[in-house]
């Protein structure tokens, strides 16, 4: 009966610290509702103060919500501005690119020069090789004998010119006295004092301009020293790509990326299979307008027929263009030395070689291998020449040749690509398959030369 009381005291103790936890509890939750309902509050007044703005009245036309400026523009606008942007930067890389050219134009064109003088020599190259000689010696024998015809070729127009200069002159005065009288007996009623007015504000324009004369002929020995140099660079080019072309090429190759490279040795061959073909064909076609045109001249009795049909050879690689020029040449000769008859008779054959050549000569010579609309000849030869003068309007067909090669090899290369490593077969009934490779030009089957013709298993599906 003695230990009751205490353990009743604990009770109620412990009954009495339990309630006091109750209570902090009840208080905490109240605090916490009056938090909740004052935050309630405020989104009460701010929805209150919300509804009450009054809605339109119901005579006002309803207005849609704005669309999204993106949206807003229609979508022909949206593709053109994305290919004008993407334009602008390929015009700004062009111009850039055209800045570089022209600030080493002298390089460019002699590396040009150096890789159309290896296309037409490169084949003697391998043919001498396969009769057994070694590649130094088989490269110095054609390098030797290409610049010894070339230069041979060049005396012999300097010296038929100045051979025959002191004739042709003689020549001149007289067709010059025949146009004279000519004009006199004309219908067009010339009189000698309008004839001799003329002959003498031409003798006063030259000699007020002799400072320009002279500026001129001194501008004319500084291009006399670039051609020089142009010339050198040109052959130490051909040289080193005669000699060592292959690796020349591999070394290129490892400039492009690895995704794009099988592409880019496929392409490489094959664009300079077309350059060969166009070199060669354009030589033969030459050579053969220089004969013919050459040999109308001489039966027509025009003086300096040999060195008008050099010029007719060189001209030949200026396609349209050079055609025009050298057949005028001739006929304007002709005129001032042997009269407006024997003129005639030169257009006449000149005009017969030239249609003999576009209609028969170069489609059986170059056949399809070297294919360029006349359009695109015409446009490409109009640019180079006002790029880079004569030397743009010779490089500018092959040029646009080659690219048309290549590109052409590359979209089939590509479209092969995306078949073979497309994306696989899906669905409940798809049966999987493994892709087969692409063709790809392995470094064996690389030509050991650039004049050699790449095996015909890498070529693509040609386009229907």
């Amino acid at each position: 009966m003695s230990k009751l009381p205490g353990w009743l005291g604990r009770l109620g103790a412990e009954l009495t610290e339990i309630g006091a936890r109750l209570e902090e509890r009840r208080a905490a939750e109240e605090r916490r509702a009056e938090e909740a309902a004052m935050s309630g509050s405020s989104s009460t007044l701010s929805t209150a103060a919300v509804e009450q703005v009054p809605s339109p009245p119901a005579y006002a036309p309803a207005v849609a919500a704005k669309p999204e400026p993106v949206a807003a523009i229609p979508w022909g606008m949206r593709v053109a501005a994305e290919a004008g942007w993407r334009l602008l930067i390929l015009a700004g890389t062009l111009w850039v690119l055209m800045r570089v050219i022209s600030a080493i134009q002298l390089v460019v064109l002699a590396f040009v020069a150096a890789l159309l003088v290896t296309a037409l020599l490169q084949p003697t190259v391998v043919r001498l090789r396969r009769f057994g000689l070694p590649r130094g010696l088989a490269t110095a024998v054609t390098a030797v004998l290409g610049f010894v015809v070339m230069g041979l070729v060049g005396w012999f127009v300097v010296w038929q010119v100045m051979d025959n200069l002191d004739d042709l002159s003689d020549r001149v005065r007289d067709g010059i006295d025949e146009l004279k009288r000519w004009l006199l007996d004309s219908p067009f009623h010339v009189t000698e004092s309008q004839i001799n007015d003329i002959a003498k504000n031409l003798s006063d324009t030259i000699g007020t301009n002799t400072e320009e004369i002279t500026s001129a002929g001194l501008q004319g020995v500084t291009v006399m020293v670039e051609v020089l140099t142009g010339l050198l660079l040109a052959m130490f080019s051909t040289l080193f790509l005669l000699y060592d072309g292959k690796r020349i090429w591999q070394w290129v190759l490892k400039l492009v990326p690895a995704q794009a490279r099988p592409g880019v040795a496929g392409a490489g061959p094959r664009a300079w299979r077309t350059l060969t073909a166009y070199v060669r064909g354009t030589v033969i076609v030459a050579l053969i307008d220089a004969i013919f045109i050459g040999l109308g001249i001489y039966f027509l009795d025009v003086p300096m027929a040999v060195p008008l049909a050099v010029f007719i050879f060189l001209f030949a690689f200026i396609p349209l263009v050079g055609a025009v020029v050298s057949g005028a040449l001739a006929v304007v000769v002709a005129l001032v030395t042997q009269g407006v008859f024997t003129a005639l008779m030169v257009l006449i054959v000149v005009l017969a070689v030239q249609q003999i050549e576009g209609h028969i000569l170069q489609p059986f010579i170059l056949g399809r291998a070297v294919r360029v609309h006349p359009l695109a000849v015409v446009l490409s030869v109009a640019a180079g020449g006002m790029i880079a003068g004569i030397g743009g309007a010779v490089v500018a067909v092959p040029l646009v040749a080659v690219t048309n090669t290549a590109v052409g090899y590359l979209r089939s290369y590509g479209r092969d690509v995306s078949r073979f490593h497309g994306p696989g077969p899906h669905g409940a009934t798809a049966v999987p398959a493994a892709p087969a490779p692409p063709p790809v030009t392995t470094p064996a089957d690389e030509p050991e030369e650039p004049g050699e013709q790449p095996k015909a298993a890498d070529e693509p599906p040609r386009e229907s």
